[in-house]
């Protein structure tokens, strides 16, 4: 039965009814919310930058589906966009939780104030690390949400919650050292779990993102360098 409570006025873009990759050992489906504060270049999503304000319909379809799923699904993840743009996100969570789902998230940590209010309902994060000090903001095109995101993994850590750091290397912003020194300082932090995903160089929001570049690494080069960075995570991927 569905809980006592109000359904969150999120604004739903879209969900995947079924995946295995976007919530690790679990088959979830994702919903997407519109709205997102970054710039980043090589984002492939733009169409879900622009912000707006959620109907409280939206939130009860999605609802409407979880309770079709039920027995069928073990997870639900909320992404974007930036989920934590919107104050809803901790009603949602626990209404998913109430469910009996277990929840993750997608999130950037720009919003730490508001992760920390959905920790309390939350199995499992993946948080989308930019690039380390001043990179973040040039890399993600706004000032000031390095500090934020820093915030929001140390809430993470502290919180003992399971944790992935992922970032999206595009070799517009990178260099090998650069992945480099950045996957050893999440190291250095005590993050256990990194992804490096290979950015597409399609549909990207900066169209000199499409544009072909000389002198990128090769994927024997990118292995190796996980090769190296392997004893100091227990767990570290490419995605391609």
């Amino acid at each position: 039965m569905p809980p006592d409570t109000p359904f969150a006025c999120l604004p739903i873009a879209g969900l995947t009814p079924m995946t295995t990759l976007d919530f690790p050992e679990r088959l979830a489906c994702v919903v997407f919310t519109q709205g997102c504060p970054l710039r980043c270049g090589y984002c492939h999503n733009p169409h879900l930058l622009p912000p707006r304000r959620g109907e409280p319909h939206e939130w009860q379809d999605v609802c409407n589906f979880l309770e079709r799923r039920q027995g069928l699904l073990e997870g639900v993840v909320i992404s974007g966009g930036e989920p934590t743009l919107h104050r809803e996100l901790p009603a949602a969570l626990r209404d998913i939780k109430q469910r009996g789902f277990a929840t993750g998230l997608h999130t950037a940590g720009v919003y730490p104030e508001r992760l920390a209010q959905a920790l309390p309902w939350l199995d499992w994060v993946g948080l989308d690390i930019k690039g380390w000090g001043p990179n973040f903001d040039r890399i993600c095109g706004r000032r000031g949400m390095w500090r934020r995101s820093v915030q929001s993994l140390a809430l993470l850590l502290d919180a003992g919650i399971e944790l992935e750091c992922r970032t999206t290397v595009h070799w517009r912003d990178f260099s090998l050292r650069d992945v480099e020194k950045l996957a050893m300082s999440l190291a250095d932090c005590g993050v256990k779990r990194y992804v490096l995903q290979i950015a597409r160089d399609t549909q990207c929001l900066d169209p000199r993102y499409t544009s072909p570049l000389t002198g990128i690494p090769s994927g024997h080069a990118v292995d190796l360098l996980v090769s190296r960075l392997a004893p100091h995570f227990e767990q570290i991927t490419i995605r391609r």
